[in-house]
């Protein structure tokens, strides 16, 4: 793959070379991209599974090209992590906002395991990170819509 391209997907399509938090609005585009597909799980997790090779396959490289760990125009593991972070969750504004402020929240302040995550070298420690913040943020808001008590056909 040329320097071009693993720009262009680690960057997800230059949007991790936006001035102010990128890493912010692609967490924002991801939960876009969950509202697009949120009705059709089969193609959620086909593009979910896309990001994901993607991501697997030029974070790390545009870390070399960069010249530094996990540099802050790569975003894509951003997209991935809110992806994995609004999976099968209702479409309501308060889900949306809560998983997207709490998605943030585990992916900025990185509590354990989170921060181990980070020591993997490469694409692997770039994507991990975010993909187990996405998990958390998941996990969490599953179980608090349960025990709000909402009815298992409202999910």
């Amino acid at each position: 793959m040329s320097k071009t391209w693993i720009k262009i997907f680690a960057a997800f399509f230059y949007l991790g070379y936006f001035p102010v938090a990128p890493g912010t609005l692609a967490s924002l585009l991801g939960m876009g991209l969950s509202l697009l597909l949120g009705k059709s799980p089969a193609w959620y997790v086909g593009v979910a599974l896309v990001v994901l090779l993607l991501g697997f396959g030029t974070a790390g490289k545009m870390e070399k090209i960069a010249g530094e760990k996990d540099p802050s125009c790569v975003v894509i593991d951003e997209v991935a992590g809110s992806l994995v972070a609004f999976f099968l969750l209702p479409q309501t504004a308060p889900v949306l906002v809560t998983t997207f402020f709490l998605f943030r929240a585990f992916d900025m302040f990185k509590i354990y395991p989170i921060n181990r995550c980070e020591a993997f070298p490469g694409s692997v420690g770039i994507m991990t990170d975010d993909l187990v913040a996405g998990f958390y943020t998941n996990i969490t808001m599953q179980m608090a819509i349960r025990l709000a008590g909402l009815p298992a056909d409202w999910i």
